[in-house]
């Protein structure tokens, strides 16, 4: 079975199409997929689902991202995340790319959200976009390796890979593998340990070769994992296998909660 490390099933896109998607899903064995929350005001959406779904898990957290809701505090983290369906904090990190002139207020908020994972002992679901260098050093100021998280949808190089992983990171790859123009990309998931290896979706973007253009779906995962095997020389099954304990590794909690 296969699982789809990072979704966004409730964006009104992927929501509203749950029928056709949970399909998939079961053609393409994909055994599990984890619904990141990214703000409060829209986490029960998230929490329904992961309640409604025995497929489907959850996270709790506030992307860099995002601007005009409420501001998460340690406390209120750790206590979302005893959901029983929760099983990461995240995702959270550092995006410079939308946000250059006050990034302040992004870093503050990362910080919140290792302390609560710390505290929680739950794994942490990071993102970093042109912020390699801060999302490192706040990762180790805080600690971060005590509870362990995962560099999803991972588009930095094999240097920045490498830094993550002496911090125990794992690694996950999404469909932007399959972009034949992303060569640093392609050359870190060659090179990440298999063993520190995840694949997602990031869906209802980023979808892999032969659906680029179209509405993204945690069923595609399959051609994540594809691509990762024939640029490493593996068979699909040994990617499929290795990606799966992996995820289980990262998040024991899940191995509970999902049917194998």
């Amino acid at each position: 079975m296969l699982i789809d490390s990072h979704c966004h099933l409730d964006f009104p896109d992927l929501a509203k199409n749950m029928a056709p998607i949970l399909a998939l899903m079961k053609a393409n064995d994909v055994a599990c997929a984890v619904c990141i929350g990214v703000t409060l005001e829209d986490l029960d959406r998230v929490l329904a689902l992961a309640e409604e779904w025995p497929t489907i898990l959850a996270s709790v957290g506030v992307h860099p991202e995002a601007t005009g809701g409420r501001e998460p505090s340690v406390s209120e983290l750790v206590e979302l995340a005893r959901h029983p369906r929760v099983i990461a904090i995240g995702e959270t990190g550092l995006d410079y790319y939308w946000h250059k002139d006050a990034p302040e207020w992004q870093r503050e908020r990362f910080r919140t959200h290792i302390r609560a994972a710390r505290e929680a002992q739950k794994p942490l679901v990071i993102h970093t976009r042109e912020a390699a260098v801060d999302t490192l050093r706040l990762m180790k100021e805080e600690g971060a390796a005590a509870a362990g998280g995962v560099m999803h949808c991972f588009t930095e190089t094999w240097q920045v890979a490498e830094q993550a992983l002496e911090q125990g990171f794992y690694i996950s790859m999404s469909g932007i593998v399959t972009f034949k123009k992303a060569e640093i990309v392609r050359d870190v998931a060659r090179r990440v340990p298999l063993e520190r290896l995840l694949v997602e979706t990031d869906s209802p973007y980023l979808s892999p070769v032969p659906y680029r253009g179209r509405t993204n779906q945690p069923g595609y995962v399959k051609h994540v994992a594809e691509e990762v095997a024939r640029l490493r020389g593996l068979t699909y099954q040994e990617v499929v296998d290795a990606t799966t304990d992996n995820f289980f590794r990262l998040f024991p909690e899940a191995r509970s909660k999902v049917s194998q």
